[in-house]
C-alpha cells in the first residue's frame, strides 16, 4: 500500500486507527503551509474538525 501521509506536495488529511482498542493517530498538511499531528481519539477528532473548518477545501482556492 502506498504511503498516505500528507506532505506539502500532496496536502490532505490522514487518520488511522488500527484496532478498536488502539488510539487514533492523524496528520494534516494544507496547501497554505499549515500542518499538524494528533494522537488519541479526541485529539484526532479535533484535528479533523479544525482541518475541515479552516483548511483543505475550506480555502476556496481560485485558478484550480
Amino acid at each position: 500500500m502506498a504511503d498516505l501521509t500528507p506532505t506539502p506536495g500532496r496536502p490532505g488529511l490522514h487518520v488511522s486507527k488500527p484496532s478498536p482498542n488502539a488510539p487514533a493517530t492523524g496528520s494534516a498538511v494544507c496547501h497554505c503551509g499549515a500542518s499538524a499531528t494528533a494522537t488519541g481519539d479526541s485529539q484526532v477528532r479535533a484535528l479533523v474538525e479544525g482541518y475541515t473548518a479552516n483548511h483543505g477545501a475550506a480555502h476556496n482556492r481560485t485558478g484550480r
